[in-house]
C-alpha cells in the first residue's frame, strides 16, 4: 500500500504495512522513517531483524508488528525495559488491574520531588521537568512498583507505563539536558498511567531483548537483516561533545527505571554517570585516530563487519561526523550499497538515489537523512 499523505506527509512509499507504534518524545525518533525502513526490508526478503540501537523501540515494534522475528538491543536500561514490555509483554489486558492499582497509589514527597519537582506559583528561577503534583505521584508509584511482587516482564510493563505517563506531562523538549523556561501546558495535567500498546504474539515468532554494547551483541546473534542507527557525534568542530551525548539526553529515564537515587550534578540534575568522560560512545567520538580517520566512522565500518547478517540498513543523518567520501569508503570496505534513499525532513520529501556522487553534496546539510541498504561482502 502507499502511506497516506496526511500520515506521512509526502513520504508516500510502497510498504507491506506501516503499523502504529508507541514511544516517548525522542530527539532521534525514526517514526517518519518507518515506511522507508520497512520497504527496504522487503527488498531483501528478510524474516529476522537485529535492531542494534533500539532506543525507544519504535523500529523494533514496527518490525515485530509486521511479522518479523526481532532482536532488540541497546545499551540503556530504559530501552531494555521498553523492549521487554512491547516485544515480550503478552496480552495487554492482563495488566489492567496492575495499572489501575498504580494509579490509585497515594502521592508522597520523595527523592524525585526533591530534585525534579517544581511549583508554578513559586518565585524560584530553578527550572524543573515536572510540576510537584506529578513528581509526588511519581514518588508514590515508583516506590509501589518496587514494593509489590512483580515478574521481570510485569515490572517492565509497569515502568514503561510510568515513563509514558511522565512524558505526557513534562516541561521539556524531548530530552533532559535542559528544561523549558516557562511551564508547558501539558505539565499542568495530572499523571495518569495507561496500558502500553504491547505488540501481540508476533505471529508465533519469539522476540529477543539484549542489553549491552552493540559490538558484543553482534558477536552473539544472527539475523537476516540488521538496522543500525548509532548515536552521532556533532559535525561542528566547535560544539562541545556534552551537547550531543546520548546518555546525558535521557539520564532521567535511566533514574526512573533504576530508582537508584544517584549522585547528581549541574543545573539539569544529571546523573554523575552520564558525564561525557564516563558515558561517551565511540559512535559519538569527534576525534580522529592516528591514521586521520574519524573514530565514529571507523566504528560504523567495524560494526557492519562484525554483524552476522547478510544485509544492513544504515541510517545516517545531519550532525554525523562523516564526510561523504569517508562514509563511502567505510561502506565500500565491508559491502556494497544496493539501495539508497534520501529523506529531507525540512521539506518532508523522500527520493531514491544512485550510489554515485549524487548524494555527496549535502550530507552535512541540516534535516537531511540517508538510509543505505548494504549487502555485505561474503
Amino acid at each position: 500500500m502507499t502511506a497516506p499523505a496526511n500520515e506521512f506527509g509526502h513520504f508516500g512509499n510502497p510498504v507491506k504495512s506501516v503499523p502504529e507504534t508507541e514511544g516517548i518524545k525522542y530527539a532521534g525518533s525514526k517514526l517518519k522513517l518507518l515506511p522507508h525502513i520497512l520497504d527496504l526490508a522487503l527488498e531483501v526478503g528478510a524474516e529476522s531483524v537485529f535492531d542494534a540501537f533500539s532506543g525507544t523501540t519504535r523500529v523494533s515494534q514496527a518490525f515485530a508488528r509486521n511479522g518479523y522475528s526481532v532482536i532488540s538491543s541497546d545499551i540503556s536500561e530504559w530501552s531494555e525495559t521498553f523492549a521487554k514490555c512491547y516485544l515480550q509483554g503478552g496480552n495487554p489486558r492482563k495488566y489492567h488491574d496492575l495499572v489501575e492499582h498504580l494509579n490509585s497509589v497515594r502521592p508522597l514527597d520523595g527523592w524525585f520531588t526533591e530534585h525534579y519537582g517544581g511549583c508554578p506559583d513559586s518565585v524560584s528561577t530553578t527550572k524543573r521537568p515536572w510540576q510537584r503534583h506529578n513528581t509526588r505521584k511519581l514518588d508514590g508509584i515508583r516506590a509501589e512498583i518496587d514494593r509489590i511482587d512483580l515478574t521481570g516482564i510485569e515490572k517492565s510493563v509497569a515502568l514503561t507505563s510510568l515513563v509514558l505517563a511522565l512524558d505526557r506531562v513534562d516541561s521539556a523538549v524531548g530530552h533532559f539536558s535542559s528544561y523549558l523556561k516557562d511551564w508547558s501546558p501539558r505539565s499542568y495535567n495530572s499523571l495518569q498511567l495507561k496500558i502500553p500498546r504491547i505488540v501481540p504474539g508476533g505471529n508465533g515468532r519469539k522476540h529477543r531483548v539484549r542489553k549491552g554494547d552493540a559490538f558484543e551483541t553482534a558477536k552473539k546473534i544472527t539475523a537476516d537483516l540488521a538496522y543500525l542507527d548509532p548515536p552521532y557525534g556533532s559535525s561542528n568542530e566547535k560544539m562541545p561533545p556534552s551537547r550531543v551525548r546520548y546518555a546525558s539526553y535521557y539520564h532521567l529515564w535511566t533514574t526512573v527505571i533504576l530508582n537508584d537515587r544517584p549522585e547528581l550534578f549541574g543545573a539539569a540534575n544529571r546523573r554523575v554517570d552520564s558525564r561525557d568522560a564516563v558515558a561517551a560512545s565511540v559512535f559519538e567520538e569527534f576525534k580522529t585516530n592516528e591514521d586521520g580517520r574519524f573514530k565514529a566512522v571507523l566504528a560504523i565500518e567495524n560494526l557492519i563487519r562484525e554483524i552476522r547478517a547478510e544485509h544492513v540498513i544504515l541510517s545516517y543523518g545531519f550532525g554525523g561526523r562523516a564526510t561523504s567520501e569517508e562514509l563511502r569508503n567505510a561502506i565500500s570496505n565491508v559491502g556494497e550499497v544496493v539501495s539508497l534513499r534520501k529523506i529531507d525532513h525540512g521539506k518532508n520529501v523522500m527520493s531514491r538515489m544512485k550510489w554515485t556522487g549524487e548524494w555527496t553534496s549535502d550530507i552535512r546539510k541540516r534535516n537531511i537523512e540517508y538510509l543505505f541498504l548494504i549487502r555485505k561482502h561474503r
